[in-house]
C-alpha cells in the first residue's frame, strides 16, 4: 500500500471531478483559531523547514501523498460528504495549522471545536487525466491550513474516490487505516446503514506533546543521543550518503522513480523460507541485500543506513492520521561474511536500535554540535520495508485494495533523501526508489537496483556466498517515470 507511483503515471479515462473543499466559513474560523499550547512535532517542523528552503530557492518539494481506488455506482455525494467530515473532526491533526513564530521557528494554531470544519463538494466539470494531475499537484502547500484535498473522479459505472495531503498530517502508515475508514464507512451510508462505529482513534496532539517531554528531557550523554553520535561519527558527522554520483542539483528537475520487480511470488516464499533458515526475519534479508550490494559496489566493510519505522505503540495510534514515524540508523559488517551471517547482524541491530526512532536527528543536531555532529547534505539513503502481512495491514485488506485498483501517488518533487522502498504486497517483492531527475542519478539508481536484484536472486537460486556473488542478471524494471 506504499508502492508509489509518479503523480504522471496517472492516466485513465476523463471522468466529471468533485473536489471537497473548505466552506467560507469554516476558512474564518480557522484564521482565528488561538496559538495552541501543543508544540509542533519534530517531524512537523523538519517538514515546514524544509519546505519554506525549497520555496526559497525556487524548487519543487516532494510533499504529497494521495491515495485513491475506485468505487462501483455513482457517488452519494451527500454521503460522501459526511464521510469526508467524520473523518477530518475524527483526526486531531487536521485541527491545526503552522506559521511562522518570528524566531526562526513554528508555532500551532488549532480550531477549539472541531465540529467548526466543514467541507462542501464543489463540481469541476469534466476532466482528462492532465486535468486533475495539475489540479492535484494545486494541493495548498503545509504553510495553509487546508493543505488536503478530497475528490471523486466519475464515470459511468464507478467513481475513483482521492485525497491528496501533505506530508506535514500524514505519514505512509496512515493509508491502510484510511482505506478501512473511508471506505468501509461510505459503504455503510450507501448501503442504508448506520455510521460505522469506528474503534477509537488516538490523538497526534498528545503525541507530539509527549514526544517534547521526552526530548527535552534528553542530554548529550543521554544512552539515546550517544548512539547517534556514534552513527554520525561513523559517517563523517552526519547521516550517511548514497555511494554513487547523484549529479548536480542544478541539472536536475524534480524528482523521478524507479521500480524494479526483484522476486516474483514464488521467490519472494523462497527467501522468506532462506530468511528463517539463517535464524532472521524477511527483513533482515531486505538489509543484508542492500549491504551486500552496496559491498559490491564499493568495496566498504561496513553498511550505513537510515530506516523508517512508527512510533505507533497503541492500538488507538494505529487508527490515528499523523506524521508518528521515526528513523532508525542501521550498521551492518559486510566483508567476508555469509548471507545468513549479514541478515542476523541487520535483524539484531534493527532490533536493539528500534527505540532510537524516539530521537529525531534534529534532537541529536541540537545535543551533538560540540561532539562534532553537522546537518547532512542531500543524497542520505533511506531504506523502507513493508509487508502486507504485517499489522496494521493485512492480507485481506491488501487484496481488497488491489481489486479496488488502490494505488498511491506523490508528486516528483525534490528531496534531500534517495528513498529505497522495498515492498511485499502479495504481488513478489519490488523495490521504488526516489532520485534526483537528472541522467547521472537515473544511471546510478540502475545500476544499485540492478546489485540489489542479484543479491536476491542470488540468496533464493543458493548461489550466495561470502565470496562470490553470482552474474548479474537483467534488470526487470516495472516502472521509471522522471517529473
Amino acid at each position: 500500500m506504499v508502492a508509489f507511483e509518479a503523480i504522471h503515471d496517472w492516466v485513465d479515462a476523463p471522468g466529471t471531478v468533485i473536489s471537497w473543499e473548505p466552506s467560507a466559513a469554516t476558512l474564518a474560523k480557522v484564521a482565528a483559531a488561538p496559538v495552541s499550547a501543543v508544540p509542533v512535532s519534530y517531524q512537523q517542523a523538519q517538514h515546514l523547514h524544509a519546505y519554506r528552503d525549497h520555496a526559497a530557492h525556487g524548487r519543487s518539494m516532494a510533499r504529497l501523498n494521495i491515495p485513491s481506488w475506485n468505487i462501483a455506482g455513482q457517488c452519494d455525494v451527500r454521503a460522501m460528504t459526511h464521510v469526508i467530515n467524520a473523518y477530518l473532526r475524527r483526526h486531531d491533526t487536521f485541527h491545526s495549522w503552522f506559521e511562522p513564530d518570528g524566531a526562526g521557528g513554528f508555532v500551532r494554531r488549532t480550531l477549539a471545536n472541531a465540529r467548526d470544519i466543514k467541507f462542501v463538494p464543489k463540481n469541476l466539470a469534466e476532466m482528462a487525466a492532465e486535468q486533475w494531475r495539475e489540479h492535484l499537484l494545486g494541493t495548498p502547500d503545509p504553510l495553509q491550513w487546508d493543505c488536503f484535498r478530497f475528490g471523486i473522479i466519475q464515470r459511468s459505472d464507478h467513481f475513483t474516490f482521492y485525497l491528496s495531503v501533505d506530508h506535514v498530517h500524514a505519514d505512509a502508515m496512515f493509508m491502510g487505516a484510511l482505506f478501512v475508514e473511508i471506505h468501509m464507512m461510505y459503504a455503510a451510508l450507501v448501503g442504508g446503514g448506520a455510521p460505522l462505529q469506528l474503534p477509537e482513534a488516538g490523538s497526534y496532539h498528545d503525541y507530539c506533546v509527549r514526544q517534547q517531554e521526552y526530548t527535552s528531557a534528553l542530554t548529550v550523554d543521554s544512552p539515546e543521543v550517544q548512539a547517534w553520535i556514534d552513527f554520525a561519527n561513523d559517517n563523517a558527522g552526519t547521516l550517511p550518503k548514497f555511494p554513487l554520483p547523484l549529479g548536480e542539483p542544478a541539472d536536475s528537475r524534480g524528482g523521478a522513480l524507479l521500480t524494479v520487480q526483484l522476486l516474483d511470488d514464488d521467490q519472494t516464499d523462497r527467501f522468506e523460507a532462506a530468511c528463517a533458515a539463517a535464524g532472521t526475519r524477511f527483513s533482515g534479508g531486505v538489509f543484508a541485500c542492500a549491504a551486500m550490494a552496496d559491498h559490491k559496489i564499493t568495496g566498504a566493510d561496513m553498511y550505513h543506513v537510515i530506516t523508517p519505522t512508527t512510533t505507533r505503540s497503541t492500538p488507538a495510534e494505529y487508527m490515528t492520521t499523523g506524521w508518528f514515524t521515526g528513523l532508525v540508523p542501521i550498521s551492518v559488517p559486510v566483508a567476508g561474511s555469509s548471507f545468513g551471517a549479514i541478515a542476523r547482524a541487520a535483524q539484531a541491530c534493527f532490533d536493539s536500535r528500534i527505540n532510537l526512532a524516539h530521537v529525531p536527528f534534529e534532537r541529536v543536531l541540537e545535543l551533538g554540535t560540540e561532539a562534532g555532529v553537522h546537518k547532512p547534505t542531500s543524497g542520505v539513503p533511506m531504506l523502507s520495508y513493508l509487508d502486507a502481512g504485517l499489522p496494521p495491514l493485512s492480507p485481506a485488506i491488501i487484496a481488497e485494495w488491489n481489486q479496488l485498483n488502490g494505488r498511491v501517488f506523490c508528486d516528483a518533487g525534490d528531496a534531500h533523501q534517495i528513498g529505497m522502498w522495498v515492498n511485499r504486497l502479495g504481488r513478489g517483492t519490488t523495490v521504488t526508489v526516489a532520485y534526483p531527475n537528472n541522467p547521472v542519478a537515473r544511471e546510478s539508481a540502475l545500476r544499485y537496483t540492478e546489485a540489489m536484484q542479484a543479491e536476491y536472486l542470488d540468496v533464493v537460486t543458493g548461489r550466495v556466498s561470502a565470496t562470490s556473488r553470482g552474474a548479474v542478471p537483467a534488470l526487470a524494471v516495472l516502472s521509471s517515470t522522471v517529473g
